[in-house]
């Protein structure tokens, strides 16, 4: 039978209140679920506010542990509920080293396995390297129950070399959960549509589907998040898409067999010459 898969994005504020931001993300997941959606990908770092704008040691006190995160021991009963997969982005603690880490669950609510994120920006609004050593797992793939999917964390998004490992490792659909939003130095600068061009650059140059999650809202530092999550095909056309301020769920779903055929016959990894790109 033909290999399909259904994928969502979710898009809403998150607050101070942990149980609260989890509540939201549920019932935001089982929204997705009703409408079919069999890989459900939160935001970036829902747990919580967006803390790196400024350095401050109390937000090392929010890491644990990747499988006793509470998002993770939250969401893993929820992924084998409704027999969807769900990358859960977290603040993880591995002493004496910390990480923003995405664990990825099975339709079973099995861990699968953690990617650490590769790219760790630093500047104003996004003091990242304060808070997260760069990760050390490489990027991964991993084979769910409903597709292969590969993971980048908000700044891995920026850069084509990411995407393309994780198709070369067999990847079906590429999924990046982010927080990204205003420009505390520069009120001026909007940097929401390069965002977007620089994923469906990497859908249309590994003829692959693109998910993209982010938050919404004005939080206490003053960072207004761009929201604007969406999911676009090979061509790298939005299939389905979220404006700045509303919070919700998109959906969309792939033909897998057509999309390997397609791949192929586009001749991009046929005609890669690693051998010059040194």
């Amino acid at each position: 039978m033909p290999r399909s898969v259904t994928v969502a994005a979710l898009q809403t504020h998150y607050g101070l209140d942990l149980k609260d931001n989890i509540a939201r993300t549920v019932a935001l997941i089982e929204q997705a679920a009703q409408q079919g959606a069999q890989i459900i990908l939160p935001s970036e770092l829902f747990q919580g506010p967006y803390f790196c704008t400024t350095q401050e040691e109390k937000w090392f006190e929010t890491a644990f542990p990747a499988t006793e995160h509470p998002c993770v021991t939250a969401l893993q009963p929820v992924a084998a509920k409704l027999g969807v997969v769900l990358p859960v982005s977290i603040y993880e603690r591995a002493e004496p080293e910390y990480y923003n880490s995405v664990v990825i669950v099975d339709a079973d609510g099995a861990i699968l396995g953690t990617y650490r994120k590769s790219h760790i920006p630093d500047g104003p609004g996004y003091q990242e390297k304060y808070y997260f050593r760069p990760g050390d797992t490489g990027f991964k793939v991993w084979q769910t129950r409903h597709a292969a999917i590969g993971v980048g964390i908000c700044w891995d998004q920026w850069f084509p070399e990411a995407a393309r490992a994780m198709v070369r490792q067999g990847a079906e659909v590429l999924f990046y959960p982010t927080a990204i939003g205003s420009e505390p130095h520069d009120a001026g600068l909007d940097t929401r549509d390069p965002w977007q061009r620089a994923m469906i650059g990497h859908a249309v140059s590994n003829v692959v589907p693109v998910v993209a999650a982010n938050r919404v809202g004005t939080e206490d530092s003053g960072q207004t998040f761009y929201g604007s999550s969406f999911i676009c095909d090979h061509r790298g056309d939005k299939r389905a898409e979220l404006d700045r301020t509303e919070e919700g769920v998109i959906t969309a779903t792939f033909d897998l067999d057509f999309l390997k055929t397609h791949r192929a016959a586009w001749g991009f990894f046929r005609d890669r010459r690693p051998e010059f790109y040194a």
